[in-house]
């Protein structure tokens, strides 16, 4: 069938419609890997009630936008979505999703201009995971769009060279042999300049322990002949239970209580260094744990900072998603006091680490702390960086309810801020900017940013 192709919408689909039937509309067809404006010939592969999904057999006619992607595992790997159009119409595709999900989930019109913050589009990444199989034929790489097979891949343009350069060397250890058949996951943490690595093994836990830790011992002797720059190194035995529905292993997310994983974790040994990494940013250094979340985007982070903390001071700041502290350190230098609460154990024990002294650390979920203690606080600015399901109803009303005069809302998933939005500006708030922050070039992830104030 032909169609042309309307826009892109958030998951990286071009949309496109079946003929209009009797009762009007067309039903929609989502047409990855496609450009608005676009003439494709496309093949139904999923029709379900309300839309249908396809795969474009060919482009018929091209966007001038189209151009060759850099990666040559691009449409086969799930990490990225955007590679067949340059960086600056990614970026516009973007900021109208963006737009468009504020105007239809949250019935808003940005009163100002949406300020747009573009990073590096290539070798931006500090932190990628990798799936491991080496029973028989070796193979290191990430899952493919919407599914559980492995796609081998040598090199990923969007992480950063040191990182490369790590999975240069598994692939030479996997070839050789030397990787445990019982390794499953492999995540690469790289400093902020690139020269120290943090390698974290996730093993199915039916080996036993001494062997488990064996095998790495001597999996990372092998990785620091290449790379001296390996400085921490943990392997964590997990039983294997395998989600419906995979995390894109190049993008990574995390939920408010952990950090994620394929499986269970059921223990871990470090085997090289102290098991906690140290990441500069302008604001000082960071201790971040093996499994603790922090941002991916080593040119961003900085700048991230600034957007949500610069040029503010007062009294008493409240930072909710607390993380290890990523904006509870640069608050602490202009705020006279400042609660922090993260819910996630290891990310927890970061944040007090990393805090100053005039940080209070709590330890809970922000529902839970909303609905006891946050009413004694009189807070003058309140930080919330969520996880991808965003406030939700209880949260948003706690923090109407605790009525701080200025709220920074840092979201990674437009449609989960638009409902929020809804929920706060329904409750006296009225949002002042809205920020587009480009964490996530190559990919239709948006990191979005709202000062709101009442």
């Amino acid at each position: 069938m032909e169609f042309i192709i309307e826009k892109l919408i958030y998951g990286g689909d071009g949309l496109t419609r079946l003929p209009a039937d009797e009762k009007g509309r067309g039903k929609a067809v989502f047409v990855p890997f496609t450009l608005p404006g676009e003439k494709v010939e496309a093949s139904i592969e999923e029709e379900k009630l309300g839309f249908a999904r396809a795969r474009a057999r060919r482009i018929m006619q091209a966007s001038p936008e189209r151009i060759e992607p850099q990666c040559p595992y691009f449409q086969r790997c799930g990490g990225c979505h955007y590679q067949h159009t340059g960086y600056p119409q990614q970026l516009a595709i973007k900021a109208e999703i963006l737009k468009e999900n504020l105007r239809r989930l949250a019935k808003m019109e940005l009163s100002s201009a949406l300020q747009v913050h573009a990073s590096q589009p290539w070798n931006y990444r500090n932190r990628t995971r990798l799936q491991v199989r080496a029973e028989s034929n070796f193979t290191l790489g990430y899952f493919k769009p919407g599914s559980h097979e492995l796609l081998a891949v040598e090199a990923c343009p969007i992480s950063s060279p040191l990182l490369n350069r790590a999975i240069e060397t598994l692939w030479r250890l996997g070839r050789e042999g030397k990787i445990p058949s019982e390794l499953r996951e492999v995540e690469l943490f790289a400093n902020e300049d690139d020269t120290r690595l943090q390698v974290e093994f996730y093993s199915e836990a039916r080996e036993d322990k001494r062997r488990r830790t064996q095998a790495a011992h001597e999996l990372v002797e092998g990785l620091r002949t290449d790379l001296p720059e390996v400085l921490s190194a943990c392997v964590f035995a997990q039983n294997p239970v395998r989600a419906k529905t995979p995390t894109l292993t190049s993008q990574g997310t995390r939920s408010e209580g952990g950090a994620p994983m394929q499986g269970h974790n059921v223990g871990a040994d470090w085997i090289l260094g102290p098991g906690e990494f140290l990441y500069r940013t302008k604001t000082g250094r960071l201790r971040v744990s093996a499994g603790s979340f922090f941002q991916v985007n080593r040119f961003l982070v900085d700048e991230l900072v600034s957007i949500v903390t610069g040029g503010r001071s007062g009294g008493v700041a409240l930072d909710l998603y607390a993380g290890v502290g990523l904006f509870t350190v640069a608050l602490a230098a202009s705020f006279g006091h400042i609660v922090a609460v993260e819910s996630s154990h290891g990310s927890a024990k970061d944040l007090k680490y990393n805090s100053p002294r005039n940080v209070k650390t709590v330890r809970s979920t922000v529902d839970e702390y909303l609905a006891g203690k946050a009413e004694k606080v009189r807070a003058e600015l309140v930080v919330v960086d969520p996880p991808r399901a965003g406030l939700g109803d209880r949260v948003a009303r706690s923090l109407v309810k605790l009525g701080a005069p200025r709220l920074i809302y840092v979201s990674c998933d437009p449609a989960t801020l638009a409902r929020d939005l809804s929920m706060l500006t329904a409750g006296g708030y009225r949002v002042e900017q809205v920020h587009l922050v480009d964490l996530f070039p190559q990919t239709y992830h948006i990191e979005t940013v709202v000062e709101f104030v009442r």
